[in-house]
């Protein structure tokens, strides 16, 4: 099973001011882990999502996307904390800004995420929240370790959020503690910069590969693609264009979903063999994330698409 542990929420996507000076927001089911799973689910793959769910009606429509995607819920038990949200404001080009208000997604204890983490996961996605606080990350680090010793391939993408951490330093200093565990670390260009401004894409590719752990490392260079690395290689993917565009939101999530199932798919999904991708495999593996992510900005707000849908537009190429 892949498993995705992290926030679930609701985004609340503002549109541009009327002349009525009101503020029209759409609402939509979102948070990254949570739009990774369903990606990984549409694509084919048996998928559990580790996050709590509020019984609100908020809930109730996070719930609906998961049963939809054939997603299991691994924690049966949902909580009454109110529903986390992300206010979404989008820029001329639609590309997406965020504020989160957090509740429900942190209403877990390490009892219980451990009990509901299946015994042996072929996967394990640490989601984007799990290092913003101190405590929820020693909670999310030990659930993480736990996999890996259950023998899942470890995956972080951390969108980093410089303004919601008080010490960033510290930020930093818990997110190293993941990326020592990851096997594949997905960075967009953006996460680089906060990170450390002054080194390029190759460079931190560079440093990030001589992690513990790390066999693969995937970069996100908005509307220029993607690039990813490898010991053995590395290779570069242009974005795929939808004949209508909606917008980028689950745009990254969407593409990890692909890159994770494609390396799956070439029997690769394995500690130790990930790093032996070529040039040539990980051009693949991007194009394959790159067609998913494509068809997910068809769409307003996050709207993976199914394996029909990427197996439509392969077969064109």
């Amino acid at each position: 099973m892949f498993v995705v542990g992290g926030e679930s929420l609701i985004d609340l996507v503002s549109q541009p001011l009327g002349i009525d000076g009101v503020i029209h927001m759409d609402a939509h089911a979102g948070g990254s882990p949570y739009n990774c799973a369903i990606a990984l689910s549409r694509l084919g793959n048996s998928t559990g999502f580790l996050c709590p769910i509020s019984t609100d009606g908020l809930g109730d429509y996070l719930m609906k996307p998961l049963t939809d995607a054939g997603v299991m819920p691994l924690l049966e038990e949902r909580v009454s904390a109110p529903t986390s949200l992300a206010v979404v404001t989008l820029n001329e080009k639609r590309e997406a800004r965020y504020q989160f208000y957090r509740s429900a997604d942190r209403a877990f204890t390490e009892g219980k995420l451990l009990a509901a983490l299946p015994q042996k996961p072929l996967f394990y996605q640490i989601g984007g929240f799990c290092a913003i606080l101190e405590d929820d990350a020693q909670v999310w680090a030990s659930v993480a370790g736990a996999a890996a010793e259950r023998g899942a391939v470890i995956s972080i993408d951390p969108n980093v959020r410089p303004t919601l951490v008080d010490d960033f330093e510290a930020y930093k200093r818990r997110l190293e503690v993941f990326f020592a565990l990851a096997h594949i670390i997905k960075v967009s260009r953006e996460d680089l910069e906060s990170l450390d401004p002054g080194m390029g894409v190759e460079a931190h590719a560079a440093d990030l590969l001589l992690k513990p752990n790390c066999e693969l490392v995937v970069v996100t260079l908005g509307d220029e693609g993607s690039r990813a690395f490898t010991r053995s290689g590395e290779a570069r993917a242009g974005i795929f264009s939808p004949p209508v565009f909606g917008d980028t939101v689950g745009a990254g999530d969407s593409l990890m979903a692909g890159i994770a199932s494609r390396i799956a798919e070439r029997g690769d999904l394995e500690p130790g063999r990930m790093g032996q991708l070529d040039d040539a495999a990980l051009r693949d593996v991007l194009e394959f994330g790159a067609i998913v992510a494509g068809l997910n900005c068809a769409h307003m707000g996050c709207h993976p698409p199914s394996r029909a849908e990427v197996e439509a537009v392969l077969s064109t190429r």
